[in-house]
């Protein structure tokens, strides 16, 4: 005869190398990684001083902001994946250090001021970044064509990338995404009557392989639900075909957001789904 206790069956806790490989750790690594890889190959940096300037401004703000609101210090691993993506994406003209100082501080003040319901709508380094590009266009541009277009350079990112968002549970959002450029890049090319492989060609440049990575997929400012996430990645792909073709068209309202669509469409549909989600849960 059996005896079954009232004790609730326990979960198998991760061990080993799964603790360590959380998903924040591996988008760590990947951050790392591409900067690594960018600067011993292609020389991306220009200067150390500006990964120290964004790093610097990134980490101690979170450290002031939490110290603050909590009275304690909190970890500054996302702090310094912010960092990394500001040095990366972040171009100022004439070798200007100030955007990255800037830009790292309203990155990190945006998690803490730009919220609702305690959660913060917009993914810190795609607000600092859409603001400082809307607010200084002659001064701050972002990453271009800097990595060149090795293919065994952007399979190790792409690999190691695919793993991030796998680990994450978010491949679907990163998939979606791809698949709705694809497709809206055909539509583009029957409109302008541009190829299509050159409609499609600017999701394998370095801007994209972080925006696929870390900014669209990035979990506390996506939504909770698995098909709500993909919508939302279609939404993205799609005002993004928009101002593509805005630009194509040479209308004066898409102009501002020539230097990054990708970029500029996240930082508009990303946080109106969020608050939206929100609400729809609060009230649930």
């Amino acid at each position: 005869m059996s005896v079954t206790t009232g004790a609730p069956a326990l979960r198998a806790q991760p061990t080993g190398l799964s603790r360590l490989l959380t998903p924040k750790s591996l988008v760590t690594i990947l951050n790392t990684l591409i900067l690594v890889i960018g600067e011993l190959r292609y020389h991306i940096l220009g200067s150390l001083d500006r990964l120290v300037i964004a790093l610097a401004a990134c980490m101690l703000t979170d450290l002031a902001l939490s110290w603050l609101r909590d009275r304690k210090l909190r970890s500054v691993q996302s702090a310094y994946i912010s960092g990394v993506s500001m040095t990366l994406l972040t171009r100022p003209m004439g070798g200007l250090l100030w955007p990255f100082a800037l830009g790292g501080a309203i990155a990190i003040l945006s998690k803490y001021a730009l919220t609702w319901r305690g959660r913060h709508l917009w993914n810190p380094t795609n607000f600092a970044i859409s603001l400082l590009v809307l607010a200084a266009p002659s001064t701050v541009t972002i990453l271009s064509h800097e990595f060149g277009n090795d293919l065994r350079v952007n399979a190790v990112i792409w690999a190691i990338g695919l793993l991030v968002v796998r680990r994450a549970k978010l491949l679907h959002v990163t998939g979606t995404y791809v698949l709705a450029f694809a497709a809206f890049a055909g539509l583009r090319s029957l409109i302008t009557d541009e190829r299509w492989l050159v409609e499609v060609m600017p999701i394998t440049g370095p801007m994209y392989q972080l925006f696929v990575f870390f900014m669209i997929t990035d979990p506390p400012t996506t939504v909770s639900s698995r098909n709500g996430r993909i919508a939302v990645a279609v939404i993205i792909a799609a005002v993004e075909c928009l101002l593509r073709l805005g630009n194509d068209w040479g209308l004066a309202w898409a102009a501002p957001f020539a230097p990054a669509p990708a970029i500029f469409a996240l930082a508009i549909v990303g946080p109106i789904a969020k608050l939206i989600d929100i609400e729809r849960r609060a009230r649930a």
